[in-house]
């Protein structure tokens, strides 16, 4: 009995290098295969922008629902249980969306499978984070907080970067386009069956990894319900919702249009890139760019506040958008000058975007403050999903250069929302302790 206790207790102390980057690996790469690299897949599978655009943006759906059921995810078994059920899915439903490929119907079947993956990767983000929460103390959550951006950082390349670029050089060789990319996803899959086995045996199980207790002389939904809608009832809710459906009102549009202008050809006009070219110059240069974005973005917060940066994040976020001006007009065909481009915007939304994430965590603060940053997330999500659906149909209408143009003027809400915010000037600062809730 003694031996067993030892044991546990040793599992229970686990270093958390052992899994802390390979769960925020395992968070990154299917909501990055959701929202990005199913967008290069259908574009190279011949589907119409206004196509993409609409049927990739339901994808969104599971993290904007995401809130509606993290408190189940709370009462029911543990942290620890979800994560390796919901990888086990993912990996799951990577294979699928692999075998449904080749199919005569693949959009239906594949959007089917990619929406599964999405259901689950949402979950596995609800588990992952409070996982974190429990297995590690505050002063160990304070030091990896860096490791856990940077490693979903790592997923992005991996999957973005890594998974286009070995599709693209499997179309290379000679492979179907369907066949090359039903590969690759296969490869994914294998990832994420070795992920969960490696989980299963190095998670640890921290004693307070167990079911959230509930008052069950209470009803389950009026309890539900009321913790649910207590981040509405704040007083500066309404500013709070626009500031998180708005900021980003350009940058969700853009975001689905950059991968079909950079593979379409320049009588189009796009610039004609290869798979592969896309994989290393937006999944992987353009990603390096956006992570050291955000590292700089971090550390000026932590120096300086947020209050004293919200507006050189807001210009430095936005203002990179005339990039895509540039290159829908002149088409440059040096891979280094487009790279370099898509660099520099990919740096300036990093660093704007660590604005917009610290001000999710200042309004979730309180007793629920894990379901009210997923109360956040799922607005951010809707915020992204809506601008998105349209954003095919928009460039179909305009074309690239005149839909750059309209990126840039739906910029302006963003400085709008950021004009009405109210940050303390000493929040985020070093030093500044956080309300407990």
């Amino acid at each position: 009995m003694s031996e067993i206790k030892t044991k546990t207790a040793k599992n229970a102390d686990r270093n958390p290098w052992f899994w802390v980057p390979t769960i925020y690996l395992a968070e990154g790469i299917p909501y990055m295969i959701a929202m990005t690299v199913s967008v290069i897949l259908y574009k190279r599978l011949g589907l119409s922008n206004t196509q993409i655009a609409l049927y990739t943006s339901w994808l969104y759906l599971p993290w904007v629902i995401k809130p509606l059921w993290s408190p189940f995810v709370d009462i029911f078994r543990t942290k620890r249980f979800w994560i390796l059920t919901m990888q086990l899915a993912i990996g799951g439903s990577l294979a699928c969306v692999a075998l449904t490929l080749p199919a005569a119907n693949f959009v239906r079947y594949s959007l089917a499978m990619f929406w599964i993956m999405a259901f689950s990767s949402a979950t596995h983000d609800i588990a992952a984070d409070g996982y974190y929460m429990l297995a590690l103390d505050t002063p160990q959550q304070a030091a990896f907080v860096g490791v856990r951006v940077i490693f979903y950082r790592v997923a992005t390349i991996a999957a973005k970067g890594g998974l286009v670029i070995m599709a693209g050089v499997l179309e290379n060789y000679g492979y179907p386009v369907a066949r090359a990319w039903s590969l690759a996803f296969i490869g994914a899959a294998a990832v994420f069956l070795g992920l969960f086995i490696y989980h299963f045996f190095v998670l640890p199980r921290p004693a307070i990894d167990k079911n959230a207790p509930w008052d069950k002389s209470k009803n389950f939904l009026m309890e539900y319900f009321r913790i649910l809608t207590l981040f509405f009832r704040r007083k500066d809710i309404l500013i709070i919702i626009c500031f998180f459906l708005f900021y980003r009102f350009a940058e969700a549009q853009l975001v689905k249009m950059v991968a079909p202008f950079l593979l379409d050809s320049r009588i189009k006009g796009g610039l004609g890139l290869t798979t592969a070219e896309v994989g290393i110059i937006y999944g992987t240069v353009g990603v390096i760019a956006l992570m050291l974005g955000g590292l700089l973005g971090g550390y000026v917060v932590y120096k300086k506040g947020l209050k004293f940066w919200l507006w050189p994040m807001v210009l430095i976020m936005h203002v990179p958008d005339l990039i895509f001006v540039y290159l829908s007009h002149f088409q440059p065909e040096s891979l280094w000058l487009v790279g370099s481009a898509v660099a520099l915007e990919q740096f300036g939304y990093g660093f704007g975007f660590t604005a917009y994430t610290m001000y999710m965590i200042m309004v979730s603060q309180g007793e629920y403050k894990t379901v009210f940053y997923a109360i956040g997330t799922g607005i951010m999500a809707l915020g992204m999903m809506i601008p998105a659906m349209g954003s095919g149909w928009i460039q179909e209408m305009l074309g690239y250069k005149n839909f750059f143009v309209w990126i840039l003027i739906t910029t302006i809400p963003g400085f709008v929302v950021a004009a009405l915010v109210k940050i303390d000037p000493e929040y985020g600062k070093k030093y500044k302790k956080e309300p407990r809730g």
